[in-house]
């Protein structure tokens, strides 16, 4: 795009935009290239559109066809009611939003957007966590549903997110389709606009906690829970939830107790960061309490800290992946256990070994929730599908209290989480799990760093032959193609290296697996692994270039 038609299409944007706010932030940016200023920035914000893909839109607040703001979301919601229509849906389409920047613009936006289609608008009443769209759409039968939300990205971040009429996250080719209507609309002026909608009554968020506190059985409930909600949306709903099924009222993180959209106490609002959880922990010490619990900001990631010899440790997702598979196989629930190809393979192994089926899928609930009779389901990235029949996608409501049951059941026994952990280790082999995550400024080096691996097809990864390279691009009778590799090491080892579909990552999931032998400790096994995972790591990293 030349210099005068960058400046073309940015006026003709300023003409078109209803908000006042990012009419006038384009117009300053405008003036400022005119007057001989960088056009980087203007250049980047009509370099393409955002992409609507299966995690829907999300990006950064701005001016522009590659930002978040309404326009944008117009588009988007006019594309989605164009392939509702055309598939012949019946029923509204819910709409929540967090407490984000602008969430409850672009979900007034999009109620608008459907009532001028001739679909029904159901609004729910509040800023509220992400599950109980998922959950509305199946209680109240709706044809689809709308969550604006960034979940755990920056505070400049905002997005969108599309289910259909099953509960479940949209995937191919339902994306596509909704991209190619959304590509079609034409000005924003000539999209029509219907009334707002109806505003559901508390009814239906009272119904979805009563379905989840219902989820807890009979059991012990003394345990001292210290709980975050990140700044999001969780507080409220966790409180409740928690004193419904019998349990005190947790200790929540006074600084982070409220929803704030500048999320000021962490440097990037996901429980998995460093830092994030560090509040909690050091009330969790102050007072010597059970369990650390926490969500991310539109509540739909869990993630938990425990006491050991060393003070306050977070339990990997994977760790608590396995707790919870526990829990339910224990119980008895019938059903398939699912999870993904970047997750632990203990799940496999428990499964198996209880009798149950055992499905993995592609990264993403989108993937999970679609599993056929599904029982439970989670990815590593904290995500925790424990309750199908009502919510299709990952709930850390739902999740935090099957949690904190199991806690207090092993806190009556005068045990821990932790030893729950170790009983696992020595029935089925310690499997350890690690991560390498490397953010980047250009996009191009991720694809670079995927070029640099396959080429280099390594005989052995930290001292382990690799004994199968799956290029994932390709697909396979079990598995849709998507970008990634995977590395079958020997004695059960694995790598997975792929692309992150929210942030500009590139992601690369290690698991060892170290036998526990009867005469030795737990932690032994845990010191070997982790030197095998560190040897991985590194060599992975010089493949990759990274």
């Amino acid at each position: 795009m030349t210099h005068d038609e960058l400046l073309a299409s940015a006026r003709a944007w300023i003409a078109e935009d209803p908000d006042e706010a990012t009419r006038a932030e384009l117009e300053r940016v405008v003036a400022s290239v005119e007057s001989g200023g960088d056009a980087t920035d203007l250049a980047d914000r009509f370099d393409g559109t955002l992409e609507f893909g299966t995690a829907g839109l999300r990006g950064a607040l701005g001016a522009g066809p590659n930002r978040m703001n309404r326009v944008v979301v117009i588009r988007a919601a006019a594309g989605l009611a164009a392939y509702l229509r055309d598939t012949g849906a019946r029923g509204p389409v819910v709409i929540g939003y967090d407490a984000r920047h602008n969430s409850d613009v672009f979900a007034r936006d999009t109620a608008e957007v459907m009532t001028g289609a001739g679909i029904g608008a159901l609004l729910l009443p509040r800023p509220l966590p992400t599950p109980l769209v998922a959950f509305a759409i199946r209680e109240l039968g709706c044809a689809a549903g709308v969550m604006v939300t960034a979940s755990h990205n920056p505070p400049q971040d905002n997005g969108y997110k599309v289910y259909l009429g099953d509960g479940s996250q949209i995937v191919p080719p339902a994306d596509a389709e909704i991209a190619e209507r959304i590509a079609a609309v034409g000005s924003v002026a000539d999209v029509p606009r219907g009334a707002p909608g109806k505003v559901l009554e508390e009814e239906i968020v009272d119904t979805y906690y009563d379905t989840v506190a219902g989820l807890a059985g009979d059991g012990p409930r003394d345990l001292d829970i210290v709980y975050t909600p990140l700044h999001g949306v969780g507080g409220t709903s966790v409180v409740q939830v928690l004193e419904t099924a019998g349990f005190s009222t947790p200790r929540v993180v006074a600084e982070q107790e409220h929803p704030d959209p500048e999320f000021p106490t962490v440097a990037f609002p996901n429980p998995e960061e460093p830092g994030a959880m560090d509040l909690a922990m050091a009330l969790a010490e102050k007072y010597g309490a059970d369990l650390v619990v926490a969500n991310d900001p539109d509540a739909d990631r869990c993630a938990a800290a425990v006491p050991g010899p060393h003070g306050w440790r977070m339990l990997r997702g994977d760790e608590v992946g396995a707790l919870l598979a526990h829990a339910l196989l224990t119980a008895g629930k019938e059903g398939t256990f699912a999870t993904t190809i970047v997750s632990s393979s203990l799940l496999g192994t428990m499964a198996r070994a209880a009798g149950r089926p055992y499905v993995e899928t592609l990264t993403g609930f989108k993937w999970i929730g679609r599993v056929e009779g599904l029982a439970y389901g989670y990815e590593e990235a904290l995500g925790y599908c424990v309750d199908p029949e009502h919510v299709k996608d990952k709930d850390g409501v739902s999740a935090l209290l099957l949690l904190c049951e199991l806690a207090a059941a092993t806190k009556a026994e005068g045990r821990g989480l932790v030893d729950v952990l170790d009983d696992l280790a020595r029935e089925h082999g310690l499997h350890a799990t690690d991560q390498l995550s490397v953010r980047v400024r250009d996009l191009a080096e991720i694809g670079a760093a995927m070029e640099r691996l396959r080429g280099a097809r390594p005989a052995t990864l930290g001292g382990l032959a690799v004994e199968r390279v799956d290029d994932l691009s390709l697909g396979s009778a079990d598995l849709p193609p998507t970008e990634g590799l995977r590395y079958v090491l020997a004695e059960g080892a694995r790598v997975v290296v792929r692309p992150s579909g929210t942030e500009p990552k590139l992601k690369c999931y290690l698991e060892v697996v170290v036998p526990v032998h009867p005469e030795d400790e737990v932690d032994a096994a845990r010191i070997a692994a982790a030197g095998r995972l560190d040897a991985i790591r590194a060599d992975v990293q010089a493949a990759a270039g990274i």
